[in-house]
């Protein structure tokens, strides 16, 4: 039987569905939208660099921060040096987080030129040093994120799993991917099934849970306890609530054209009165809707536009016209 939810120490986390941790997405804004459709268990930031934290830079307090009511919630950190993370910890723990969460994962040049993210699962030693000063450094829960491993010949997520639950980690995400796979490779989720059935912690399943279907394929060919959705729910935030009434055996949620346009248009109003500047804000919305408009008829049309616009009013109007569209048809096959 698929579980409907997960502990992590004293916390329930409750749908067992949860946020991934996205560079340049899952900043406040992004998570604000996706706890007001619905269905989320837990909203992970997107990564803050650790030094930067330890150092009260602004931009790190900014990417660090959560609303009151957004609980519960992981505040992700990544570096190297092990003292360095452990400050970082307590400022987060200080903060008012429910879990610190570590970056053993990212496969981005920028982290692993420092040695960071899944860079560490090279060096499992040292990837201990860290997990330890951080585990001595806080009360509050601790978890990690890592890939499968470096590459095809380092598939070693179930060491390094088993290691981290040695030293007081209480739950694991395993995206199926290596480092060196990037964001492509040939799905392989052995290495997260091996680790769930080696620790006796909590194990969550990463890597293109889409839909219903692949998140009941995760946790099915895993056995893992919960699942972790990323890039899915930035073209689909509806996604949670879906991935829900499946596992419920509640009737499928659609979701129109005219949601989808409110959605996205209100969004949209919050990035811009977020963003500092109107260039900031038009390329986090082009960002947003190259990922939101696949997979729509004719959401290349918008893509396109959206590419060639100069201003954000220009960009909303080429949404409202889009959607106006796509909806006008919508109603027109049901009434035929």
């Amino acid at each position: 039987m698929i579980p409907t939810h997960y502990n992590v120490r004293h916390l329930r986390i409750e749908p067992n569905l949860v946020l991934a941790p996205m560079e340049g997405v899952t900043d406040l804004t992004f998570r604000r939208l996706v706890r007001s459709i619905g269905g989320v268990g837990l909203t992970v930031t997107e990564f803050v660099a650790s030094e930067a934290l330890r150092r009260g830079v602004e931009k790190a307090e900014l990417m660090a921060r959560f609303d009151p009511d957004e609980h519960p919630v992981a505040v992700q950190i990544y570096g190297r040096v092990p003292e360095a993370m452990a400050e970082a910890a307590k400022v987060i723990e200080a903060a008012g987080a429910d879990i610190v969460d570590l970056n053993f994962g990212c496969p981005s040049k920028k982290v692993c030129a420092h040695s960071g993210g899944s860079s560490l699962l090279r060096e499992p030693h040292h990837a201990r040093q860290i997990v330890r000063a951080v585990r001595a450094a806080i009360k509050i829960p601790l978890t990690v994120k890592m890939r499968s491993g470096f590459d095809a010949e380092r598939r070693n997520a179930p060491d390094i799993a088993a290691m981290c639950e040695d030293e007081g980690v209480e739950a694991i995400t395993i995206h199926w991917r290596t480092r060196a796979d990037l964001y492509g490779g040939t799905r392989a989720v052995d290495k997260i099934a091996e680790a769930k059935r080696r620790v006796r912690i909590p194990v969550v399943g990463n890597g293109d849970v889409v839909d219903a279907a692949s998140a009941r394929a995760m946790f099915e060919d895993t056995g893992v306890d919960a699942v972790m959705i990323g890039r899915g729910a930035i073209k689909n935030p509806w996604v949670f609530q879906q991935v829900r009434a499946d596992l419920l055996g509640l009737p499928s949620i659609v979701v129109d054209a005219r949601e989808k346009r409110r959605v996205l248009l209100a969004y949209f109003e919050a990035i811009r009165s977020e963003f500092g500047s109107d260039r900031g804000t038009l390329g986090r919305m082009k960002k947003i809707a190259n990922y939101f408009t696949h997979g729509l008829p004719y959401g290349s049309d918008l893509r396109v536009a959206f590419l060639h616009s100069q201003s954000i009013d220009e960009a909303v109007a080429h949404t409202e016209r889009f959607f106006d569209a796509l909806a006008e048809r919508e109603e027109a096959r049901l009434v035929g």
